[in-house]
């Protein structure tokens, strides 16, 4: 990622700049002459094959799982429709139980099964984000067909505590899925120790590049291709593989699992060190007493929109985000936080920061300050609006 001389990228959790490792194993493929269609029988074809399976066994090694289980795909959203539609071409249409907080991939997607058929529960959440559980109980006497629960909460950070909602959820006849897109790198993840038949992941968020993810699925689970035609993925995902984009996004989780605790570590503090900042400024943390990753914080600044805040603050060297980058484009307040019962009016005003590997202090004391600054800047604006 390039970005101007002097800018500071703080929306780690849109996408991750390239890891080291990633690069060179993207370079290594695409400077490979001999690397040809992995469906192919001849040499080249099998020298791709063999790369191709050397990412997936690679894949499944650290995420505690077997080569068998490793679906690749384009990316999270793709991972998402893949098993959710999936699973319920394979059942009579039911109920489809997913949190209020979820990616829009998981929430679009469940509607539009309830266009077909399906009648979809929203699980409901508490003032910080967390599945409350008595609702979910409640959904659970319903018996629904499948559940999806978002591991760690792309704008909050929020972490769920999907191990239990899986053991419940599975002792109630349920299909379980986890969007684990945000967790992945950052903490430790295991589809059989969270108790799941099927986990997210998307190469970009964790330093690989954008164009490569996976869906890792229990055996047990069939489900209906979304792609049909070269039966590639065992038949799970048509299409030829992205071999430079699997390979890339191994050696990216290596490299990030590597690193995680000591990393964890570092971006916790930076974390305290934002959010006392943010606190002196008045700022709304939102999940702030939750569990939640180290690297985000989603904020407000109580009378100011959001957009116009993070335009600003990139005018002014600093990229952040003002919720998930898939539908930060969308007019309105970020459906999670209206969840979560903020008053209309604040969400409006959120933004996330998001912090990685390359992150330091400096960065942390800069944003705050031009904070403070695009603040009274667009305070005095709507003062002058307001005469």
């Amino acid at each position: 990622m390039s970005l101007a001389a002097g800018s500071v990228y703080l929306d780690w959790n849109a996408t991750a700049p390239l890891a080291a490792a990633a690069r060179a194993a993207l370079h290594a493929c695409l400077d490979d002459e001999r690397l040809g269609n992995p469906s192919s029988l001849h040499a080249a074809g099998r020298r791709a094959r063999t790369l191709l399976e050397e990412a997936r066994r690679t894949l499944a090694e650290c995420l505690e799982s077997s080569p068998e289980e490793i679906v690749f795909t384009s990316g999270g959203t793709e991972a998402n429709a893949l098993f959710l539609r999936g699973a319920a071409a394979r059942l009579e249409p039911g109920l489809i139980a997913v949190s209020a907080v979820e990616h829009s991939s998981v929430y679009e997607t469940a509607r539009l099964l309830a266009a077909h058929g399906w009648r979809l529960v929203e699980i409901p959440v508490d003032a910080e984000g967390r599945i409350d559980p008595f609702a979910f109980e409640r959904i659970l006497r319903e018996r629904p067909a499948i559940v999806s629960v978002m591991l760690a909460h792309n704008e909050t950070g929020v972490i769920q505590d999907v191990a239990s909602l899986a053991r419940a959820a599975r002792e109630a006849g349920a299909l379980v899925h986890c969007d684990a897109v945000q967790a992945v790198g950052k903490m430790p993840l295991s589809r059989r120790a969270l108790g799941v038949h099927a986990l997210t992941l998307s190469g970009h968020k964790f330093g690989a590049p954008t164009g490569i993810g996976a869906l890792v699925l229990a055996r047990e689970v069939a489900l209906a291709p979304l792609l049909t035609g070269g039966g590639q993925e065992a038949g799970r995902r048509s299409g030829t593989e992205n071999v430079p984009g699997a390979m890339a996004m191994a050696a990216a989780l290596v490299e990030a699992l590597e690193a995680r605790e000591s990393l964890h570590a570092r971006l916790h503090a930076l974390q305290q060190r934002l959010e006392a900042g943010l606190a002196a400024q008045g700022a709304v943390i939102f999940g702030a007493s939750a569990a939640r990753l180290p690297n985000t914080t989603f904020f407000a600044l109580p009378g100011l929109e959001g957009a116009a805040l993070a335009g600003v603050l990139d005018r002014t060297g600093f990229a952040v985000g003002t919720g998930s980058a898939c539908s930060s484009g969308e007019p309105g307040a970020p459906r999670s936080l209206l969840a979560m019962g903020v008053p209309e009016a604040l969400a409006r005003g959120a933004v996330r920061v998001s912090t990685g590997r390359s992150t330091t202090e400096a960065d942390i004391d800069g944003f705050l300050a031009a904070l403070a600054q695009a603040a009274g800047q667009l305070r005095r604006l709507a003062a002058l609006c307001a005469d």
